[in-house]
């Protein structure tokens, strides 16, 4: 069974590529130096593989070259820099170079750590290339952001992570799980990170993108990603930027009616906090890794089901491994200070206040709960009726063990945790578990339990294992 060689170094790999002489391209960069095209003249025999490098660092120069862009660091720039690139030395070099060349280009437009301020350092970097001669190109893009303390370290955190893209592009083109695996050779989780990648062009005409993102968190190159009611997958930084967010997690699976009651409830709320704005209000539906993984191996269709079924609700959708709620309250707050809302069901209350779950922390269940409720953030509670004739159980009587008791009433009582009310209490008694059972058998209400859209989509393309007979 093949494998990859994870064993060589970034000069290693870019030595590779110089001594091809059948790949050729271009190299430009925009922040953070050249550090990339470096990395190629360092080893020996670019002149083998570097047709031009280039920075254009003006913003004037920049515009007469690539056209005019709203923003320099962002997706369209870097499209805008592939295009131009690629064409010119296909038109400039095809009629000159052997037959077998295979072209490309790689672009990266980053702001790094200044010298004057402490600014977001991120970027988007990209190749487009051609994978047989003469061939339409491929792209490979991904939006990086930099952990280093210093310009110069994240200069050559940029220049490894750029070789290691063109080395993985042109090498496990087919292979694209290996190219995000390859991404991190050579630096590790502390050093970038790595939270969108789009492959696209005729070559990766059958990769799903949002299962290579999921692979990204199982890479280790990110703890999450995003995915907008459209399903595509979105920069966290851009989406959460400003804006108030209120995330309910769950297994989805699939979502339920109450599920979707459980949000309105909490929006209701949340809503009327000073300084939420209903319009730029964010309902984020988290699903944790642990859910999605069975054994070593994570399900691509049922991954996709719950991704498309939360979207037929218009959720914006999170994939995280996020178990403890501070550490996901901590992730959210690095984009925005606005205020964030956590919607929870009494149901998993044991989660919230079992001291077992935050074994490992210095100071137990009060330094999570320390994290977990600082400025702005509130956890609304939502009621449950375990059975149509059961008891209600609410925020009010719902029981915790003795000893967290005068915890549970101290954040009650200081708006941490806030009751909230069903917006349709027919809900109450719905269990996912027991609905995914019933659609499976293809018995009981399934369809009553789950939201029309997302019942006739389960129906129309048997996601989740739905038996009709």
């Amino acid at each position: 069974m093949r494998t990859r060689d994870n064993s060589l170094t970034t000069d290693q790999k870019a030595l590779q590529i110089n001594l091809d002489k059948f790949k050729y391209g271009s190299i430009v960069e925009i922040g953070a130096g050249q550090e990339v095209a470096r990395r190629f003249f360092h080893v020996g025999a670019a002149a083998g593989t570097v047709a031009k490098t280039m920075s254009a660092y003006d913003m004037a120069v920049s515009d007469a070259i690539y056209g005019q862009a709203d923003r320099y660091v962002s997706r369209n720039r870097l499209m805008q820099m592939l295009e131009k690139e690629f064409a010119q030395v296909v038109e400039r070099l095809s009629h000159l170079r052997p037959r077998n060349t295979t072209f490309f280009a790689y672009a990266a437009t980053v702001t790094a750590r200044s010298y004057r301020q402490q600014n977001e350092c991120h970027g988007w970097i990209g190749i487009r290339l051609q994978l047989h001669p003469g061939a339409a190109p491929s792209d490979v893009i991904l939006h990086v952001r930099m952990m280093d303390a210093t310009n110069a370290q994240q200069s050559e955190a940029l220049g490894i992570l750029g070789v290691n893209l063109i080395h993985g592009a042109f090498f496990h083109h087919d292979r694209p799980e290996w190219v995000i695996e390859g991404l991190a050779d050579g630096l590790g989780s502390d050093r970038i990170e790595v939270d969108l990648i789009h492959f696209a062009g005729p070559y990766f005409e059958d990769v799903e993108n949002r299962v290579m993102n999921l692979h990204l968190i199982r890479s280790w190159l990110t703890r999450a990603v995003v995915f907008n009611p459209d399903g595509q997958v979105v920069v966290p930084g851009e989406l959460f930027y400003r804006k108030p967010v209120l995330v309910m997690r769950g297994s989805f699976k699939p979502v339920t009616c109450v599920n979707v009651d459980m949000m309105h409830a909490a929006q209701r709320r949340f809503a009327g906090l000073e300084d939420v704005e209903q319009d730029k209000l964010v309902a984020l539906a988290e699903i944790t890794m642990n859910t999605l993984v069975s054994g070593d191996n994570v399900d691509g269709a049922d991954f996709l089901a719950r991704i498309d079924l939360l979207a037929s609700q218009g959720y914006t959708v999170m994939i995280s491994d996020y178990l403890r709620f501070f550490r996901l309250r901590a992730y959210l707050r690095r984009y925005t200070q606005k205020p964030i809302g956590i919607v929870l069901s009494v149901r998993d209350f044991q989660f919230l206040f079992d001291e077992k779950y935050y074994e490992g922390l210095e100071g137990g269940i009060l330094e999570a709960f320390g994290k977990l409720f600082p400025d702005n953030t509130h956890v609304y509670v939502y009621p449950s009726r375990p059975a149509t004739d059961a008891p209600l159980i609410t925020l009010d009587n719902v029981q915790v063990p003795d000893r967290q008791r005068h915890l549970l009433a101290y954040l009650v009582e200081n708006d941490k945790l806030i009751a909230v009310d069903p917006v349709d209490d027919s809900h109450l008694h719905i269990d996912g578990a027991a609905v995914l059972a019933d659609l499976r058998r293809g018995t009981g209400d399934w369809e009553r339990e789950v939201p029309e859209a997302a019942a006739r989509l389960i129906a129309e393309r048997r996601l989740l294992g739905y038996d009709s007979e």
